[in-house]
């Protein structure tokens, strides 16, 4: 065999692409070997066999992440000032609103992908039991221009004063509807599924709202029954996904409300393609427009715009320009395929594994899941063993910047784990909540790909800090993105002071919002004179630029003695117990010590329980007594291990068998706790608790 041909089977057996042969025959000049193997001697044959493998290994060896500044000083301080500080990717204080000129709206960003996929697969569905069916986005995009003409028919404005409801699960259709009004410059009003009547009302009264956008009947009967009684007189038109009944359509008619499903919305009436001819988008001025989101509370619109939304996904971006793009706007931008869903959460696992996603937006209590789930499937310990020598080897190989699924541990020991989650996973995202540094980096090395943690609100379009790629640190939620400056300000009455690196975490910059609709008093609240977003939450920044949230500013509240008590961060720490699914921690001012509300977690505490010696039903177990002091003690021994003062550790609980859950009314849709509501909701079990002697 001569040389180029025995080289061109090594490139073969290893499947070799690239830069990576080009690396291969590279190594050439350095082996010893004359240009034919048939008349050398086996010594030689030894070398070249031995040069081989060496070659082999060299460009199959796996890369360290190069991450895109020094992990050791990922933010700047702003004009010499540590406690404000802006991304290191930057190379000055000028924050970043646009990564591509052309693309300063979610309008353009989907055009963007258009251009790049054209009939390529954008947005994916499924039935029970069957593959996921795509909508490319060719047609996509068509679908959306003829629905907002559609629109235009009904007598909706092209401009962003024009509000237009959304109430549906996520889907397909809640894609296009949002395009829609997009493409003629509408503002989208999402409604949630639970806010009850007397927010549904406030929202559809405070926007102005004509015509809303359902998916089935069950929810825009809901509707009609606002309009019925004269709480919302502005509501005219009912647009539905699904069928609906011929005496649904009589109902609506009797109050003045045209009900419509989507497809007659785009074909018939005068609306459809006969509106085609009206001017789309107007991008000049589109990146002012309001895209509004409403939460609850006492629910506020705040006014998100498409700049705010297009800095916020350009900073994204530019972070992880290293390795991949996504974010869900982005994934749009790059021409990337979205799957949802059927709409029922038990039907969850096998919709990943159908789907097989590369990206994944989860939030903490999954992760918790996933991470309980490995441990409690570990049962002998010798498999235990391997499991943690296992985790160990990954997690080595990620403090060196290495993150890969293809290792040896990978297959004989995380291939099942990665298989229940599609087996293409590359990215994932946690937010909305913080989660235990134990369980993120576990979940690092087990799941193989790179998870990153984010911080934000709504009010800042989401997030002002994201970890970066090659970071594989944990207890904390990253630098700050390159749209924002983050800065801490003094909370006296906390002890925190912003000289010492610590206090209210403050937003500026083009990804923060323009104020509450029609609220200037909120307005006035949450931004300062100088455009800062004061956010409520404490942090402290780390020496290597990184922010740590460690507290809650709202929520606080004195006990009998004056100490400070901020609940969530007390909660925070007691969610790290494995039997505690949920907790709410109370106290009173004329009350010496704290009191919490327990969920216990279904899924592992019966057998939590039974390794210590009680037995019974999940039901039985809540109300036993004695199964309360073990929990008790459990949370008291992490608080400890957490640092909590004293006054900071709970001293009785109850045990509540349901969980908190927006349905309830003791979550909001964002799933943050409802406090006052689960105050009254528990107001004997509390009063029962201070009853006692006083500890």
């Amino acid at each position: 065999m001569h040389f180029p041909e025995w080289l061109r089977s090594l490139r073969s057996s290893t499947g070799l692409k690239g830069s990576e042969s080009e690396d291969l025959w590279s190594l050439l000049p350095s082996l010893p070997l004359s240009s034919s193997f048939s008349l050398l001697p086996s010594s030689v044959l030894g070398l070249g066999a031995l040069a081989s493998i060496t070659a082999y290994w060299l460009v199959t060896r796996p890369r360290p992440m190069r991450p895109p500044c020094d992990l050791k000083a990922q933010s700047v301080a702003v004009n010499g000032d540590p406690s404000c500080r802006r991304s290191a990717i930057l190379k000055d204080d000028t924050l970043l609103e646009f990564y591509y000129d052309d693309t300063r709206t979610a309008y353009d960003m989907f055009q963007r992908g258009l251009m790049i996929s054209g009939s390529g697969p954008c947005l994916g569905f499924r039935k029970p039991g069957q593959p996921y069916e795509w909508i490319s986005y060719a047609e996509v995009a068509e679908q959306a221009q003829v629905l907002g003409s559609g629109l235009l028919a009904k007598g909706c404005q092209p401009n962003p004063e024009q509000f237009v409801g959304i109430y549906a699960q996520n889907r397909p259709e809640w894609i296009i509807s949002e395009l829609a009004c997009y493409t003629y410059s509408m503002a989208v009003v999402p409604l949630y599924d639970t806010l009850g009547l007397e927010a549904m009302v406030h929202i559809l009264n405070l926007a102005e709202i004509s015509v809303v956008i359902c998916d089935r009947e069950e929810k825009a009967a809901s509707l009609l029954e606002n309009k019925e009684n004269g709480t919302t007189p502005k509501l005219s038109c009912l647009v539905l996904f699904n069928d609906f009944s011929q005496a649904f359509v009589e109902r609506a008619k009797s109050c003045e409300v045209e009900v419509l499903k989507l497809e007659q919305l785009m074909v018939s009436w005068g609306g459809g393609r006969s509106h085609l001819n009206v001017a789309p988008f107007n991008r000049l001025i589109g990146h002012c427009n309001n895209v509004l989101f409403i939460y609850p509370g006492k629910p506020k619109g705040a006014m998100i715009t498409h700049g705010n939304i297009a800095s916020n996904t350009s900073s994204v971006i530019k972070i992880l320009e290293v390795c991949l793009h996504f974010h869900l706007v982005s994934m749009f931008c790059y021409g990337a395929r979205v799957g949802f869903y059927q709409g029922d959460i038990s039907l969850l696992m096998d919709d990943i594994k159908t789907l097989k996603p590369t990206f994944f937006p989860v939030v903490p209590r999954l992760l918790n899941r996933i991470y309980d789930k490995i441990l409690g499937s570990v049962t002998s310990p010798f498999r235990r063993a391997l499991l943690n020598y296992a985790v160990k080897r990954k997690q080595a190989e990620l403090s060196s910047g290495v993150v890969r699924n293809n290792s040896l541990w990978d297959k004989l020991v995380f291939n099942k784990i990665q298989e229940s989650l599609g087996g293409n996973l590359r990215f994932a995202l946690t937010a909305s909540a913080p989660i235990s540094p134990a369980v993120l980096s576990f979940l690092r090395a087990t799941l193989g790909c790179l998870i990153f943690e984010g911080y934000g609100q709504t009010e800042c379009t989401a997030g002002c800090t994201f970890s970066m790629p090659g970071d594989c640190s944990t207890g904390h939620v990253g630098a700050p993105l390159p749209c924002a400056m983050v800065k801490v300000v003094d909370i006296p009455e906390m002890n925190y002071y912003a000289k010492n690196g610590a206090g209210e975490i403050c937003i500026r910059g083009p990804s923060v919002f323009r104020g509450y609709l029609r609220d200037p008093e909120k307005t006035a609240e949450a931004l300062d004179r100088d455009s800062w977003l004061h956010s409520g939450d404490v942090g402290q920044w780390l020496p290597n630029g990184t922010l740590r949230i460690i507290d809650r500013k709202k929520h606080i509240f004195k006990l009998a003695q004056g100490e400070y008590i901020a609940p969530e961060k007390i909660e925070n720490v007691y969610m790290r117990c494995v039997p505690v699914l949920q907790v709410f921690v109370h106290g009173d001012s004329l009350q010496s010590y704290l009191i919490g509300i327990v969920v216990p977690d279904p899924e592992v505490f019966v057998d939590w329980a039974k390794d210590r010696g009680f037995v019974g039903s999940y039901e039985e177990l809540c109300q036993n007594p004695d199964v309360k002091k073990a929990v008790l003690e459990d949370m008291n021994a992490v608080g400890r291990e957490a640092r909590l003062n004293s006054f900071e550790q709970v001293k009785d609980l109850y045990l509540h068998p349901e969980m908190f859950s927006v349905a309830n009314g003791l979550l909001t849709p964002t799933l943050k706790s409802r406090r006052a509501d689960i105050r009254r909701h528990f107001q004997e079990q509390i009063s029962s608790m201070y009853s006692k002697k006083a500890y």
